[in-house]
Protein backbone atom coordinates (compact mmCIF):
# COMPACT_ATOMS: atom_id res chain seq x y z
CA UNK A 1 0.00 0.00 0.00
CA UNK A 2 1.30 3.58 -1.03
CA UNK A 3 1.37 5.97 2.35
CA UNK A 4 0.74 9.77 2.38
CA UNK A 5 3.29 11.47 4.53
CA UNK A 6 3.02 12.97 8.37
CA UNK A 7 0.72 16.17 8.35
CA UNK A 8 2.65 19.05 7.25
CA UNK A 9 1.03 20.83 11.14
CA UNK A 10 3.72 18.60 13.14
CA UNK A 11 6.64 20.30 14.56
CA UNK A 12 9.79 19.36 15.50
CA UNK A 13 12.34 21.54 17.34
CA UNK A 14 9.36 23.84 16.95
CA UNK A 15 9.34 23.77 12.79
CA UNK A 16 6.31 22.84 11.09
CA UNK A 17 7.20 20.42 7.74
CA UNK A 18 10.49 18.93 9.38
CA UNK A 19 8.49 15.30 10.20
CA UNK A 20 7.02 15.67 7.14
CA UNK A 21 10.28 16.20 5.04
CA UNK A 22 12.12 13.04 6.95
CA UNK A 23 8.50 10.76 7.07
CA UNK A 24 8.62 10.96 3.30
CA UNK A 25 12.60 10.45 2.95
CA UNK A 26 12.06 6.85 5.28
CA UNK A 27 8.36 6.02 2.95
CA UNK A 28 10.42 6.63 0.18
CA UNK A 29 13.01 4.70 0.69
CA UNK A 30 10.95 1.69 1.28
CA UNK A 31 9.19 2.05 -2.03
CA UNK A 32 5.90 2.86 -0.48
CA UNK A 33 5.57 6.66 -0.79
CA UNK A 34 2.71 7.92 -2.45
CA UNK A 35 3.55 8.59 -6.07
CA UNK A 36 1.83 12.24 -5.80
CA UNK A 37 5.04 13.24 -3.60
CA UNK A 38 8.14 11.93 -6.02
CA UNK A 39 8.47 15.16 -8.02
CA UNK A 40 8.68 17.04 -4.85
CA UNK A 41 11.50 15.27 -2.87
CA UNK A 42 13.89 17.94 -1.94
CA UNK A 43 12.29 20.31 -3.48
CA UNK A 44 9.14 22.82 -2.63
CA UNK A 45 9.16 22.60 1.42
CA UNK A 46 11.43 20.29 1.71
CA UNK A 47 14.08 22.12 -0.16
CA UNK A 48 12.53 25.09 1.03
CA UNK A 49 13.30 23.84 4.54
CA UNK A 50 16.78 22.29 4.12
CA UNK A 51 18.02 25.76 2.68
CA UNK A 52 16.40 27.67 5.78
CA UNK A 53 17.91 25.33 8.19
CA UNK A 54 21.89 25.17 5.88
CA UNK A 55 21.57 21.90 4.89
CA UNK A 56 21.87 20.09 2.07
CA UNK A 57 18.76 18.16 1.45
CA UNK A 58 20.90 14.94 0.08
CA UNK A 59 23.00 15.30 3.17
CA UNK A 60 19.39 15.10 5.28
CA UNK A 61 18.27 12.14 2.95
CA UNK A 62 21.56 10.67 3.50
CA UNK A 63 21.77 10.95 7.38
CA UNK A 64 18.02 9.99 7.81
CA UNK A 65 18.36 6.80 6.18
CA UNK A 66 21.38 6.06 7.96
CA UNK A 67 18.83 5.18 11.01
CA UNK A 68 17.76 6.78 14.60
CA UNK A 69 15.18 8.80 16.20
CA UNK A 70 13.77 11.82 14.78
CA UNK A 71 15.11 13.87 17.94
CA UNK A 72 18.41 12.36 17.05
CA UNK A 73 18.29 13.62 13.67
CA UNK A 74 17.32 17.07 14.90
CA UNK A 75 20.40 16.83 16.86
CA UNK A 76 22.51 16.32 13.71
CA UNK A 77 20.87 19.19 11.60
CA UNK A 78 21.45 21.42 14.79
CA UNK A 79 25.12 20.50 14.83
CA UNK A 80 25.69 20.46 10.88
CA UNK A 81 23.12 23.85 9.57
CA UNK A 82 22.96 27.00 11.31
CA UNK A 83 22.16 28.36 14.69
CA UNK A 84 18.01 29.13 14.58
CA UNK A 85 16.42 31.02 17.49
CA UNK A 86 12.66 31.26 18.17
CA UNK A 87 12.10 34.58 16.01
CA UNK A 88 13.61 31.59 13.22
CA UNK A 89 11.35 29.62 13.50
CA UNK A 90 8.10 31.93 13.87
CA UNK A 91 9.72 33.35 10.42
CA UNK A 92 9.71 29.62 9.22
CA UNK A 93 6.21 28.60 10.44
CA UNK A 94 4.54 31.96 9.47
CA UNK A 95 5.77 31.23 6.09
CA UNK A 96 5.01 27.87 5.66
CA UNK A 97 1.99 28.02 7.08
CA UNK A 98 0.99 30.52 4.69
CA UNK A 99 2.25 29.31 1.60
CA UNK A 100 -0.45 29.49 -1.14
CA UNK A 101 -2.20 32.28 0.12
CA UNK A 102 -2.48 35.67 -1.39
CA UNK A 103 1.34 35.30 -2.84
CA UNK A 104 3.13 34.43 -5.58
CA UNK A 105 2.70 30.68 -4.74
CA UNK A 106 -1.88 31.24 -5.10
CA UNK A 107 -1.77 30.40 -8.92
CA UNK A 108 0.29 27.05 -7.97
CA UNK A 109 -1.88 26.30 -5.28
CA UNK A 110 -4.80 26.52 -7.39
CA UNK A 111 -3.77 24.28 -10.26
CA UNK A 112 -3.21 21.56 -7.87
CA UNK A 113 -6.48 21.79 -5.89
CA UNK A 114 -7.49 21.51 -9.72
CA UNK A 115 -6.18 18.73 -10.43
CA UNK A 116 -7.05 16.60 -7.36
CA UNK A 117 -10.77 17.69 -7.94
CA UNK A 118 -10.89 19.90 -5.36
CA UNK A 119 -10.52 23.21 -7.37
CA UNK A 120 -14.15 24.11 -5.30
CA UNK A 121 -13.20 24.36 -1.78
CA UNK A 122 -12.69 27.89 -0.69
CA UNK A 123 -11.60 26.84 2.33
CA UNK A 124 -8.33 25.63 1.04
CA UNK A 125 -6.61 28.87 1.13
CA UNK A 126 -2.83 27.32 2.06
CA UNK A 127 -0.97 24.51 1.25
CA UNK A 128 -1.06 22.69 3.97
CA UNK A 129 -4.62 23.28 3.60
CA UNK A 130 -4.59 21.50 0.90
CA UNK A 131 -2.52 18.42 1.85
CA UNK A 132 -4.58 18.01 4.86
CA UNK A 133 -7.52 16.97 2.38
CA UNK A 134 -5.81 15.92 -0.41
CA UNK A 135 -4.54 13.71 1.61
CA UNK A 136 -7.35 12.10 3.71
CA UNK A 137 -7.28 14.44 6.72
CA UNK A 138 -9.96 16.55 8.14
CA UNK A 139 -9.27 20.49 7.61
CA UNK A 140 -7.69 22.23 10.29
Amino acid sequence: MLLRPLTAFQKLGGLYFLPRTLDKIRIQARGELHADHHAFLGKGFDGRLCHFLGIKYDDLKTRTLAGGTDDEILAWIQAHGRAIDDTDRLIWNGFAAKRGWRDDATPTLELQKAESGLAHRTDLLTFFDYYEVDEGRAPR
